[in-house]
């Protein structure tokens, strides 16, 4: 743990901030220790223009310390949407210095903004450590059981 936080900023990612949402991208895959997968850059700026899309970074002096996606779900039976929080994470050496208490906080944000009432995250039940931080920023569980499909299986 860094003994000496440096000030930083939340914003939300836009198409003109492709470098940062790369960044962000590569983060996540530091932090979830996952291969990077090739994207093309159309791909992320389809995705920064889409309203359906959220990037939200925290960042000091240009560096990406965290940072969240998130996609809005319009509802089928009702006229509000839910949002699906995707991923979040910070580089470890900025972890346990609020950094995600805030990326959290600016969802919520977005969210009163927006009239969309609750965000959805899904989290192993092995990651003790994203289930005791969602417990912490005031998420509540729920037992349920995912299920994935891979396309193309019969």
């Amino acid at each position: 743990m860094n003994p000496n936080p440096k000030p930083f900023e939340i914003k939300q990612l836009t198409k003109e901030d492709l470098s940062t949402f790369n960044s962000l991208i590569d983060l996540f895959n530091l932090v979830f220790e996952e291969e990077p997968k090739i994207r093309t850059e159309a791909h992320s700026l389809k995705l920064l223009g889409s309203k359906n899309f959220i990037a939200i970074a925290a960042l000091t002096d240009n560096e990406v310390l965290g940072g969240l996606t998130a996609y809005e779900l319009p509802m089928v039976y009702s006229d509000y949407s839910e949002i699906f929080l995707y991923d979040l994470a910070v580089k470890a050496e900025y972890q346990r210095m609020g950094i995600g208490k805030r990326l959290i906080q600016s969802l919520k944000e977005y969210c009163a903004k927006n009239e969309i009432n609750e965000f959805f995250v899904l989290a192993h039940e092995e990651d003790k450590h994203a289930i005791e931080f969602y417990r912490a920023t005031g998420g509540k569980s729920e037992k349920v059981v995912n299920f994935l499909y891979e396309a193309g299986e019969e």
